[in-house]
């Protein structure tokens, strides 16, 4: 097994607590079914709901609280609509909000208050360019990264959710995402109208649009977004492979 620099010392007192912060993504997955199997230890499994994932996606949740013995222990503060609402601002490229205010921060504060731990990160082996420091300035928390200990890229991940017969979410991120493709935007507008229904009434509201004008030749507005699909039109399927499908994009934990 390749050592990494991110090792843990084994020299941990009893009192420390160990917080495995699963997106429920692929990576996330596989560390936190993967160390529960050959590190057995008390964890805390943490999940950072924003309260606009698709339903698979709560279920998916639900099914991994049953494969690791115990429910996920969502941290929650507020709702990408509430804040949408509250700051009269949709986030886009350059104001990405949404990830610090629902994911990094309420996660911080949370690690803030439950003393002495390690907080454990699904980041692999063969993606070294993350550092994945948010939470380093914490004093109380150790960072982990199991899949970088264990040596483990993609392809690791990959045939040991296969092995566990673990399917991923085709969207483990927020329904009405700016980063999705046209491609997702138009699978929810077909497969989910009130998600869509409900980003409609957000850009109503606030003026503004998920989608960046200009960004191609299809219309940023989701309402006239609504009726080229209502027309017949279907974009080009312009994803990559599977693997890149099923990545949460900029949300971690």
């Amino acid at each position: 097994m390749r050592q990494s620099k991110h090792t843990i010392s084994s020299t941990h007192t009893m009192t420390t607590r160990h917080i495995v912060a699963l997106s429920g993504g692929k990576d996330s997955t596989a560390m936190a079914l993967r160390l529960r199997e050959i590190e057995p230890r008390p964890y805390e499994y943490i999940c950072t709901p924003t309260g606009n994932e698709p339903d698979e996606m709560f279920a998916h949740w639900k099914r991994l609280g049953e494969l690791l013995g115990q429910p996920m222990s969502p941290i929650v503060a507020g709702t990408l609509s509430g804040l949408i609402e509250q700051q009269h601002a949709l986030p886009n490229w350059r104001q990405r909000w949404c990830t610090r205010m629902l994911k990094i921060q309420p996660y911080a504060k949370w690690l803030r208050g439950v003393g002495l731990c390690v907080s454990y990160v699904g980041l692999r082996a063969d993606e070294e360019e993350r550092e994945g420091g948010d939470y380093l300035e914490l004093p109380n928390v150790r960072q982990d990264f199991p899949l970088r200990r264990w040596g483990w890229g993609i392809k690791e991940v990959r045939a040991y959710l296969d092995q566990r017969g673990v399917t991923i979410p085709k969207r483990t991120d927020c329904s009405l995402c700016f980063f999705q493709r046209l491609i997702e935007w138009y699978e929810l507008w077909r497969d989910q109208p009130a998600a869509w229904a409900e980003g409609e009434r957000l850009e109503t509201l606030t003026g503004h649009t998920f989608r960046s004008p200009g960004r191609d030749t299809w219309p940023a507005a989701m309402v006239e977004l609504r009726k080229r699909f209502e027309s017949g039109a279907i974009p080009k399927d312009t994803r990559p492979g599977p693997l890149q499908q099923m990545r949460c994009r900029v949300c971690r934990l």
